[in-house]
């Protein structure tokens, strides 16, 4: 039997198992890795065929920890949980590439804190003042995602 599978190479618990085996040779089965997260091998295979629509939360937890892949609790969380409609999506990027969007939206603060202040300062929101509001929220959108980026880069290669 082959090592890449065909009708779960598209899941993305099934890439990141098969991205780990790289580094933990039992990965490369069904067997090993169900083994090794303490399910069944069909429970396993449900997951990664997709049948099971809504995974545990704490087998996606042993899943991430299992093959060092962090950004499945993302994942999970985005498409799986029903509460997860906004959490934004991260890409896998690398450090410098984190670094430089982390400058660049970091050069904004200073702009973002000064125009959050001017319109709190009377503790009331004119129709004039949302647009900024908007603004300064979608800036801070960018940072939390940012920071977001790094925390998984530093789960899946410093630990």
């Amino acid at each position: 039997m082959g090592r890449r599978p065909t009708k779960a190479a598209d899941n993305r618990f099934c890439q990141a198992r098969l991205a780990a085996a790289q580094f933990n040779e039992r990965l490369y089965s069904k067997e090993g890795a169900a083994e090794l997260l303490g399910v069944s091998v069909s429970t396993l295979s449900d997951y990664e065929l997709g049948l099971t629509k809504i995974v545990p939360p704490d087998m996606v937890m042993k899943m991430a920890d299992l093959y060092n892949a962090p950004e499945l609790r993302n994942y999970y969380c985005r498409e799986m949980c029903p509460l997860g409609n906004d959490v934004p999506v991260l890409e896998l990027e690398d450090l410098d590439r984190i670094t430089v969007r982390a400058m660049a939206s970091l050069r904004k603060v200073a702009e973002t804190k000064e125009s959050l202040l001017d319109i709190t300062a009377d503790g009331i929101i004119t129709d004039d003042e949302k647009p900024a509001l908007r603004k300064i929220l979608a800036t801070l959108d960018e940072i939390s995602v940012i920071a977001q980026s790094l925390k998984v880069w530093t789960e899946k290669n410093l630990e």
